[in-house]
């Protein structure tokens, strides 16, 4: 909205000649959305404690995780709002690829508010039934999918990491692989969001590396010099990924051990909708894998202790899963967990740039 009011004007005053760069507007996307998260918080926190709106422990969890209950949550609705906000002010709206982000943001936030609600009614840890979450899921983004085909058109190819001239074909096929890396993504950051702060701090990291990503590949003479796809248009979505990094800083604030607030599914299945379909339309899906390595470790945690439980009847490969339970029952405390994930996730986003020039 900024940039259609104001970058006009540089024809008049040169110094708003600055709007027309895309590093500046995710710098300022980035410093809007913290500082809205920052200066909301307090009185969202007080919103949800007054509404009673606090979080459900589920019951087959640590007995550590009962002084949480109660705790405000929905915390998403705040970074949701964060985040849409600064990308309308600082984006490009003309792009469609912003549309398409905010549309899959905002559609799973509002899957996870639902269930998030039931779950406050129902004063149980179970909310809206797995089924219809998929469902939701599947829709939103083949709703994405159609805007997608009816407004460019789409390279199906795939970009392998660390592999210089490999760029497989999916055809027909990518619909369902982008819609698994979307839908994938999304859970895998849910199961995540298990321990303070433990979710909101490898986003950020991958949101940071997909700042990077995007606006190399909107950058044509970059994208062909670094030898990535080049997708005209994804520049802007590094002003969509700059306000998840600064509306996710604003949240880790209050977030942090011990949390005033929990994101709540809210949250966590829409920042992990974002972060797949920023991976999709940057032509970068694989790479999530390596930038979001702890949210695929937490997924395939719970995958294999629930085939394992079934094939052996009863027998567990972790002490609890996601696997941060299984290092809480080991004696870690939760804030050392939380922050070896961290340490382990830096780690992750720096291999990830560095199948810029590994190749």
């Amino acid at each position: 909205m900024l940039f259609h009011l104001i970058y006009p004007l540089h024809s008049h005053w040169a110094i708003f000649n600055v709007f027309r760069y895309i590093t500046f507007r995710t710098i300022y996307a980035a410093i809007t959305a913290l500082c809205i998260t920052l200066f909301l918080g307090p009185w969202f926190i007080r919103k949800m404690q007054r509404l009673q709106m606090g979080q459900v422990v589920r019951e087959d969890g640590p007995q550590s995780h009962r002084i949480k209950q109660g705790t405000p949550s929905m915390g998403g609705v705040l970074i949701i709002g964060s985040i849409v906000t600064a990308t309308l002010l600082w984006a490009d709206l003309s792009v469609i690829y912003i549309w398409i982000s905010i549309l899959i943001l905002v559609g799973y936030g509002l899957i996870g508010l639902c269930d998030d609600i039931l779950k406050v009614r129902r004063k149980t840890s179970r909310g809206l039934a797995g089924r219809w979450k998929l469902t939701g899921q599947v829709m939103i983004v083949i709703a994405g999918t159609l805007f997608i085909a009816f407004n460019s058109s789409w390279d199906t190819h795939l970009s392998i990491p660390f592999l210089k001239n490999c760029r497989p074909d999916l055809g027909l096929f990518y619909a369902i692989f982008a819609l698994l890396v979307i839908v994938g993504s999304s859970n895998a950051v849910n199961l995540t969001d298990g321990l303070d702060g433990l979710a909101t701090g490898p986003f950020v990291v991958a949101a940071a590396v997909y700042t990077l990503f995007s606006y190399l590949a909107g950058h044509a003479t970059l994208a062909h010099y670094l030898q990535i796809p080049t997708v005209p248009g994804a520049g802007e979505l590094a002003i969509f990924c700059g306000a998840m990094v600064g509306a996710g800083l604003g949240f880790l604030w209050y977030n942090t051990y011990p949390a005033e607030i929990f994101m709540g599914d809210v949250g966590s299945l829409s920042i992990g909708g974002a972060l797949g379909v920023v991976a999709v339309l940057s032509k970068q899906e694989i790479l999530l894998a390596i930038v979001g390595g702890i949210f695929v470790v937490e997924a395939l945690s719970v995958m294999l202790q629930v085939g394992y439980f079934k094939m052996t009847k009863g027998k567990r490969i972790f002490r609890m899963a996601p696997i941060h339970h299984h290092f809480e029952l080991k004696g870690w405390a939760e804030p050392k967990v939380v922050v070896r994930f961290w340490i382990i996730s830096v780690l992750l986003g720096l291999v990830a740039i560095s199948t810029l020039k590994l190749r």
